[in-house]
This record gives structure tokens, C-alpha cells and sequence, in this order.
């Protein structure tokens, strides 16, 4: 088969080559998949970089999440020759590759008339935003939620859930076309950071005075700073990521004062210490699909081959939604 392997760590661009490789076999428990969508994550970016928390050892292929179909199931995993599944693909053997091997365990059935492209992008940042919004914000109906970066993968999931929560959502974006998106997600406010200047004024003017009951942060650095100043009494700053590249301190003295929590959110350690978390907000954004509340925003399909420039724009926050990439056509 064919797969996206670092050989050194660096930018995607210099360092994914797509290389022949043997098709991987599974063992026990395991699934393995025709990958017909893959979603490519910041975190790619990361582990491309070698400045991911895990590390894996080189040569490796990237690809967190994957749709695809089963080819052939290992004993006792539950699952048969044709089966549609969605799951995360331990490294080394990631999703960037046109087969992969799949955990039965953390491998989630695509229900019937779901698209590849949809189900492959609700894993990561639909199962963030939900495990975030809900167990670590306890986000409630009528709150008032701050999606920083709204136009992004993490960030249009967010306005999604948040909306079919209840809450009332401002959505920060940066340019008129991000802020278009942010609108027909549903944002009720939406904020240009590169036109509406003090965006902490902005966002109490529109609240009251009050603030953002829960603000959720993919990007850190000012972006974190300028959310300490508008987070509501007893408000939940949710941490996500840190895509603008610098990761904040978090000043005790101010959370003390203004009574507010600093909560984060790492989906992957779920993984580890939790997974029924994982499978019981599965089968709650499964329900809010089926109904309608939420629709992964898939702006592109690209063949395998353009693994690397899917990641480069990933790590310059040149994308909007979710980029899908389709091994197999």
C-alpha cells in the first residue's frame, strides 16, 4: 500500500514522503480498514514537527482519525468483512495511507447513509467540543459560549454543540469570508479580531457587561490573555490547544479574584483513562446528526496526495471547517 511517512522531523511539507510500504496485517481484537476518508488535525502538524506529547518512532505515518471499511477482522473483534467504522489509528501505523489498522475496541460503527467524509470529521473535534462543552464546561441552556476561531475544525464543531445545547454563541474568526462561516454555522455574534479591535470590550458590550459564561481557546497565547478579561463570574475557560503557537501562564492571583475555571480538555487521554466517556459522546453526536443539529463542515475532499498541503495550511490557519483527504477516490 501506499503511505505518508516522516522520516525527520520538520514542516509537512519537507518531511512526509510517500512511500511503498507492506500492507499492515491486524492481530487479535484489531480491525483492518480500506481508509475511505481521513481527517487531517493540527496535532498532524505537531507530530510531523516532533512537538507533540506523544512521539513516535521514525519512520511513522500521521492520521489521527479515519472512516473506512473493514477488510478483514482480527479474532474476537466483533466486527466483519464489510462493516463501516470510524477510529483512531495508534502510531505508529497512523491514517495518512490507504490502509490502516484499527483497536475493535475504540473502532465506532458509521451508521447507514452517513458520507466517509462526515463521519471521519465528526471524530476528533466533535468528540472534543462535546467532552469539552459539556463534562468540562457544564456548558447550560442560555449561557453565553466564546468560540475563538470559529471558522476552524475545532472551532465550528464548538458553535455547533454549543448551539444545540442551548447556549447563546459569539464566535471570533479572522476575515470576512471566517466570519461568513461563522454566521451560517449559526453564531449569533460573530467578531472580526482583525477589524472589531478590543475584542474583550466587545464581547462585554454584547453581554452586558457581564462576559462569556464559557470561552473556548484552541489558539492560547493573546488570544487565552484577552479571554481572562471578558470570562464571566464563575465562567469556564475551556483549554484546547494552542494553534497561535505560544502556550499562556495561567495567573492564580486572577482566577482567585474574578472566581473563574481554567479547565482543559485532551481528547486522547480519554483514550487512556476513560473511554467510556468517548463512546457514550459518540452516541450523543450520532443522535444529534440524525437529527440535524450538527453537520461536520467539510469545505474540501483532496486525494491522498495532497497530504502535505492539507497540513501546511493546517499549521498556517489557512483552512475553514475540516479538510478530508480520500485515499482511495
Amino acid at each position: 500500500m501506499k503511505a505518508w511517512r516522516v522520516h525527520e522531523n520538520g514542516a509537512p511539507a519537507d518531511v512526509l514522503r510517500l512511500d511503498d510500504v507492506p500492507d499492515p496485517r491486524p492481530g487479535p481484537g484489531e480491525l483492518l480498514v480500506r481508509v475511505d476518508a481521513g481527517a487531517p488535525n493540527f496535532p498532524d502538524v505537531l507530530l510531523c514537527a516532533g512537538m507533540y506529547q506523544e512521539r513516535p518512532p521514525l519512520p511513522f505515518t500521521p492520521g489521527l482519525e479515519v472512516a473506512g471499511t473493514v477488510v478483514e477482522a482480527g479474532e474476537g473483534a466483533g466486527f466483519e468483512r464489510g462493516d463501516r467504522v470510524l477510529g483512531g489509528p495508534p502510531l505508529p501505523g497512523g491514517g495518512l495511507a490507504e490502509l490502516a489498522v484499527l483497536p475493535a475496541a475504540g473502532a465506532f460503527r458509521v451508521p447507514d447513509g452517513m458520507p466517509a467524509a462526515d463521519a471521519a470529521a465528526l471524530m476528533i473535534t466533535y468528540q472534543t467540543a462535546y467532552v469539552g462543552l459539556h463534562r468540562r464546561a457544564a456548558l447550560r441552556a442560555g449561557e453565553t459560549l466564546l468560540v475563538h476561531a470559529g471558522a476552524g475544525g475545532v472551532g465550528s464543531a464548538a458553535i455547533q454543540v454549543g448551539l444545540a445545547a442551548g447556549a447563546r454563541v459569539i464566535a471570533t474568526a479572522g476575515g470576512p469570508e471566517k466570519v461568513r462561516v461563522c454566521r451560517e454555522l449559526g453564531a449569533h455574534e460573530v467578531l472580526d479580531y482583525r477589524a472589531d479591535g478590543d475584542l474583550p470590550k466587545r464581547v462585554k458590550e454584547l453581554t452586558g457587561g457581564r462576559g462569556a459564561d464559557v470561552i473556548w481557546d484552541p489558539v492560547g497565547g493573546d488570544v487565552f490573555e484577552a479571554s481572562r478579561r471578558c470570562v464571566a463570574f464563575e465562567g469556564r475557560l475551556v483549554v484546547v490547544g494552542f494553534a497561535g503557537g505560544r502556550i499562556p501562564e495561567v495567573p492564580a492571583g486572577h482566577v482567585l479574584v474574578k472566581n473563574y475555571s481554567v479547565v482543559g480538555v485532551h481528547w486522547g487521554l480519554y483514550r487512556k483513562e476513560n473511554p467510556a466517556v468517548i463512546a457514550d459522546a459518540h452516541e450523543a453526536l450520532l443522535r444529534l446528526y440524525g437529527q440535524g443539529a450538527i453537520r461536520p463542515l467539510v469545505s474540501e475532499q483532496l486525494p491522498l496526495s495532497a497530504a502535505p498541503d492539507a497540513l501546511t495550511r493546517l499549521a498556517t490557519r489557512a483552512t475553514v471547517g475540516k479538510i478530508v483527504l480520500l485515499p482511495n477516490g
